[in-house]
């Protein structure tokens, strides 16, 4: 763990402590204390400092620890990582493991943060992600098949997600195709993907989620859509991310295998069942037109099947938003 880490993790009670104690713990002096508090400050991590009290963490949290999810999978996940990294700051946990997918990355390597300064959404939109808030994590999956079998990763994600959540203690949540998760119209989280690699041959899929635990309503303000968190639809006072990121994991490595070999058709059914837009009057937003028509689920593919009047059209793209009701 490194020595910012350690520093964190004294603060992670949201108590005062002074330079001199924190110094002691870290075995450094007080100055240095000084220099790591503020370049922590400049990243954007919410370190408040009041003289003749010290430095606090503005809330209490629970720190992202590697060694925490570790002790939460389950032993056959723990088989299936290539390992995990926690970072403080990142521009994104997604292009972090992009970076380091021609230096031998294993399948199953996870990435994590407690802050994105870049983190993305879908379309280029920016993911808004303040420190230690919600669960960014990625995971990088090797896969043998080729792109062109990939239709759907992003749908089956989304089942992994909806399972872990539900064991989470989590209700009341659905799937707006293709990846948002959604909770009385407001949104909880996101899956971003991006794959690299030929059409028809081994390729890298990097399996991004986000996922809004105790937002901020001050982050939240920037933010262009209704949205909630997970303490909100809980009604808890505090979250464990380390256990949620556990459960994620437990999800989204056996199905991810189960998905290269079977494809989507398993799973259609289960997708069904949290489908948000099925059934709804809806507009698809593509690049420079509008589709308007009747959801009536997805193909087994994972496209979008839409009726626009002359029978149900598939599409594999595009953003959902639902019609206004007259």
């Amino acid at each position: 763990m490194s020595l910012r880490n350690r520093l964190l993790k004294l603060l992670d009670d949201g108590d005062f402590h002074s330079g001199e104690t924190l110094g002691e713990a870290l075995g450094i002096s007080r100055m240095a204390v000084w220099k790591h508090i503020k370049a922590l400050r400049t990243t954007g991590v919410p370190l408040e400092i009041a003289r003749g009290k010290g430095y606090r963490l503005q809330n209490a949290l629970e720190l992202l620890d590697r060694n925490s999810i570790l002790a939460a999978v389950a032993a056959p996940t723990r088989d299936r990582l290539g390992g995990v990294e926690v970072c403080l700051v990142v521009d994104s946990t997604n292009n972090r493991l992009r970076e380091q997918v021609h230096s031998g990355l294993s399948s199953g390597t996870v990435c994590l943060a407690e802050m994105q300064h870049a983190g993305r959404g879908r379309r280029g939109r920016r993911w808004v992600s303040p420190f230690g808030a919600n669960l960014y994590l990625s995971l990088l999956w090797r896969s043998p098949v080729g792109v062109a079998a990939l239709g759907g990763l992003s749908l089956v994600s989304g089942i992994a997600l909806m399972r872990s959540l539900r064991s989470f203690g989590v209700t009341g949540v659905g799937l707006k195709w293709p990846n948002d998760i959604m909770a009385s119209g407001a949104k909880l989280g996101g899956i971003l993907i991006d794959v690299l690699g030929e059409s028809t041959g081994p390729c890298v899929a990097i399996i991004g989620v986000g996922i809004n635990v105790a937002m901020p309503q001050t982050a939240g303000t920037t933010i262009e859509q209704p949205w909630t968190d997970l303490l909100t639809l809980t009604g808890r006072r505090r979250l464990s991310r380390n256990r949620l990121a556990a459960l994620l994991l437990d999800e989204l490595l056996p199905l991810l295998a189960a998905f290269e070999t079977d494809g989507m058709q398993p799973y259609l059914e289960e997708w069904k069942r949290y489908d948000m837009v099925d059934g709804q009057a809806v507009e698809l937003h593509l690049p420079g037109r509008i589709i308007a028509g009747m959801a009536c689920g997805i193909d087994a593919g994972g496209a979008l099947l839409v009726d626009t009047g002359d029978g149900p059209r598939r599409f594999a793209s595009g953003e959902v938003t639902l019609r206004p009701t007259a």
